[in-house]
C-alpha cells in the first residue's frame, strides 16, 4: 500500500462512524459506539430519594457509582415490565469531564458502519426537550434509525451528580 492509498483510506474512515443500535418501542436508535463501555443484563439498582422519574436508581461498577436511566421513561414513552432482553447499555463521555450513565433499552439490535454524508438532520417538529437528544437520522437497510447525541444525553438538566 502507498502513502496515499493509506491517506484515502483513512480518509474514509473519518467520514464514517459506528453506532451500536439498540431498540426501544419498535423503533431503532443508535448511539456512538465509542461512547459505549459496556452492556449489560439489567439488573436492580438502588434507588435514590427525590430523583426524576427516568433514573431508576445507581449501580456500583467495579467501583464506580453509576446512575441508571430508563430510555422510555426519559422519552415519555410507554413503561413496560423487562424481559430477560432488557439490557442495560454503559456510557462515558469524557467533556468536559467524564460522565458515566447506564441507559435501560427494550434490546440490543446491531451495529452499524454509517458514512457521515448519508446522515441526515431531524426535522424540527417539537419544542420538546427530547429532540435536543436526536443527532440525525439514517436509512440502514430500508429502516429509519434514530441517533442519539450521547454527550446531550448524558447531561441533562436535573441530573444526579454523582
Amino acid at each position: 500500500m502507498t502513502a496515499i492509498d493509506a491517506m484515502a483510506t483513512e480518509e474514509v474512515a473519518q467520514d464514517e462512524q459506528q453506532y451500536l443500535t439498540f431498540i426501544m418501542a419498535g423503533e431503532e436508535y443508535g448511539v456512538d459506539i465509542l461512547a459505549v463501555q459496556e452492556i449489560r443484563g439489567w439488573e436492580h439498582a438502588t434507588v435514590i430519594p427525590n430523583a426524576p422519574a427516568y433514573i431508576k436508581g445507581v449501580i456500583n461498577l467495579r467501583g464506580t457509582i453509576v446512575p441508571i436511566m430508563d430510555l422510555r421513561t426519559r422519552f415519555g414513552l410507554q413503561v413496560v415490565d423487562y424481559s430477560p432482553v432488557t439490557v442495560v447499555i454503559i456510557l462515558k463521555v469524557d467533556t468536559p469531564h467524564e460522565r458515566v450513565m447506564g441507559i435501560v433499552v427494550d434490546a440490543v439490535s446491531d451495529v452499524y458502519t454509517v458514512a457521515r454524508v448519508d446522515t441526515r438532520r431531524a426535522p424540527e417538529l417539537t419544542e420538546d426537550e427530547n429532540s435536543r437528544f436526536v443527532d440525525g437520522l439514517v436509512n440502514v437497510n430500508n429502516k429509519m434509525v434514530i441517533l442519539l447525541d450521547v454527550e446531550s444525553l448524558l447531561s441533562v438538566p436535573g441530573q444526579l451528580n454523582l
